[in-house]
């Protein structure tokens, strides 16, 4: 029969969670279908599916099967889209029930495939349950069945030429599979039966199989003939291939863009980086098929370029709003406690109680740097982050001014955010591609980074060549502007809040173009004053994301973050200072405030 690769996942779905959505938007990413273009969903019956309709309607489902059918000479079929639909059909014939699903055929690997997203629910509105041998096997043989009867079984000649090609794979193979079973815990022998003279083709595979391995220290020949397997030998194969395919992931991304780049420059991060990584994303991948979680291929400053996985869901749905093209700082994630979290664990008495009141008088009478010496808001904001650690189960609130602290606090804290964050933090510097920020009306990263004292060290190769080049050509454009001015030695100067211009300008305008849509009056806040309405959404500019709060005669627009997000739709308020807005949830940078 025709070999047919099947992986399958069962995904619960947590209410109020958007996974689903992230990873059904990065299966119609763009470069996936024949021409390079959009990947394009569809459905049992039509050809252009409805993915926003296909997630609503399973929003209260328990959770999602998600599938990858990988036929192995997918690049002969007639139609993988007819065959996809065909594998479906087998299965609601095999199961009793219709399937509601939708699926998207990628074609930007060496090997065809389709993404199928099953619905967790039957035709009768119960939940599918579909039993783990069927879904281990049985959606495999129905897949093969179907390839092998269009394109025939498979030939001998055949083959013997998929399975050479698999003697010197740096992955794990079918080959390793059989030699494994067969080895079990002794060893492997394959010395020629007595009056044997012409070698079998499965020996002399193995054995050419085996001579790989052994370059890779994974086997060893005990005695002519016998050989003895590492226990390290299918994870370490299979850590081969994985590297194996960040690689080619790379390399496409690259020729995508027309450049190539030597092996040596790529650094391969894993889901932590011991350095802080700036420069431009070029491609995004899933670091599992079936998952959410995205890895970054980044085109660094530093002449390198760059793949990191990003291992918690916090981060990859921060890598959502990172474009290709955006420009990203990705760091190693801040260890150790909150300075939050060590404020309360220091004021907590004996018994391992806090009480806000005291931490407002201790601070107070310290006379604690508090931006604009608002201490309310100073205690307030260390009230939040206990509210957040109750709901984690970490601290107990026992009533508004008493909380009760377990002895190892600050160590559960930090856990906590290392299990929510993963091992790197990313920030997003710019959305803007390095071209467009050249002539942009607006702040731009180029902007921050040339009145920055502490620049980002450029390695005058790959995309830190560009960087040089696009700093030259967009000081030449401030000057253009009337933002910079050149000196009589030859040089370029521009103000020190140059930057704070830039965005102040970029918001009125942006602010002044919305209230003709609104029909409602733009406010610019200053200091001082109160930011309080409704967060109503965001808008993307130049120089970053903006929230938009809007109430009954006006509107303004603050610098968005992310934790604003599940705040939509609801009443928010602050107050502007001259080190930044004091939220009532949360702190954030105001408006022109120096960077």
């Amino acid at each position: 029969m025709r070999r047919v690769v099947v992986k399958a996942r069962i995904v619960r779905l947590k209410l109020g969670s958007k996974g689903a959505d992230a990873h059904l938007r990065y299966l119609q990413r763009d470069g996936t279908d024949r021409e390079g273009e959009r990947g394009r969903l569809y459905g049992a019956e039509t050809d252009v599916a409805n993915g926003r309709s296909f997630l609503e309607q399973g929003r209260e489902d328990r959770h999602q099967f998600r599938f990858i059918v990988a036929p192995e000479d997918g690049d002969q079929l007639s139609d993988l889209r007819a065959f996809t639909r065909d594998v479906l059909k087998q299965m609601e014939a095999d199961l009793g029930t219709k399937l509601d699903w939708v699926a998207v055929d990628h074609f930007n690997t060496g090997h065809p495939h389709s993404h199928v997203v099953v619905r967790g629910k039957d035709d009768t509105g119960k939940d599918l349950i579909i039993a783990q041998d069927y879904i281990t096997d049985g959606v495999r043989l129905r897949a093969q069945e179907l390839a092998t009867l269009e394109l025939g079984p498979e030939t001998d000649l055949e083959l013997r030429s998929k399975l050479t090609a698999e003697i010197a794979a740096e992955r794990f193979t079918r080959i390793d599979r059989a030699m494994l079973a067969e080895a079990g815990e002794e060893t492997l022998d394959l010395r020629p039966e007595t009056g044997q003279v012409r070698a079998d083709f499965d020996r002399t595979l193995r054995i050419g199989r085996l001579q790989t391995l052994a370059r890779y220290g994974l086997a060893t020949e005990r005695e002519p003939g016998v050989w003895k397997l590492s226990d390290e030998l299918e994870p370490m194969l299979r850590e081969l291939g994985e590297r194996g395919d960040i690689v080619k992931a790379i390399n496409r991304a690259l020729k995508a863009r027309g450049e190539e780049r030597a092996l040596e420059s790529y650094s391969l991060h894993g889901e932590e980086t011991k350095t802080r990584i700036t420069g431009r994303v070029i491609d995004k991948r899933l670091t599992e098929e079936l998952g959410e979680r995205l890895g970054l291929v980044v085109d660094g400053v530093d002449g390198r370029v760059h793949h990191v996985a990003l291992g918690s869901q916090a981060m990859a749905n921060a890598a959502e709003e990172a474009s290709i093209g955006s420009i990203v700082e990705i760091a190693p994630a801040p260890a150790g406690p909150r300075p939050a979290d060590r404020n309360i664990a220091q004021l907590a008495d004996a018994s391992g109680e806090y009480r806000p009141s005291v931490h407002r008088i201790i601070a107070e009478a310290s006379r604690v740097r508090v931006p604009g010496g608002d201490y309310d808001s100073y205690v307030e904001s260390h009230v939040r982050r206990l509210e957040a650690l109750r709901r984690a189960g970490i601290v107990e609130r026992i009533d508004a001014d008493h909380w009760r602290l377990p002895t190892d606090f600050e160590a559960r804290a930090a856990e906590h955010d290392a299990q929510r964050r993963g091992r790197v933090a990313l920030r997003l510097l710019s959305n803007l591609d390095l071209e467009a920020q050249i002539d942009a009306n607006g702040a731009t990263w180029l902007d921050r980074e040339l009145v920055s004292p502490n620049r980002v060290p450029l390695v005058q190769a790959g995309f830190g060549t560009e960087v040089s080049g696009a700093m030259l050509r967009r000081k030449e454009a401030l000057v253009d502007k009337g933002h910079a001015w050149r000196t009589p030695e030859g040089g370029i100067r521009a103000p020190k809040d140059l930057v704070a211009r830039l965005e102040r300008g970029e918001v009125e305008r942006a602010g002044k173009s919305m209230a003709a849509d609104k029909h409602a009056q733009f406010r610019m806040k200053s200091e001082g004053e109160r930011v309080s309405g409704v967060f109503t959404g965001t808008t993307t500019l130049v120089s970053g994301k903006f929230a938009i709060v809007e109430n009954a005669y006006e509107f303004t627009l603050v610098p968005s973050r992310p934790v604003m997000d599940e705040r939509l739709g609801r009443q928010i308020s602050g107050v502007v200072r001259d080190s930044g807005i004091s939220w009532d949830f949360t702190r954030t940078r105001g408006i022109g405030i120096g960077m």
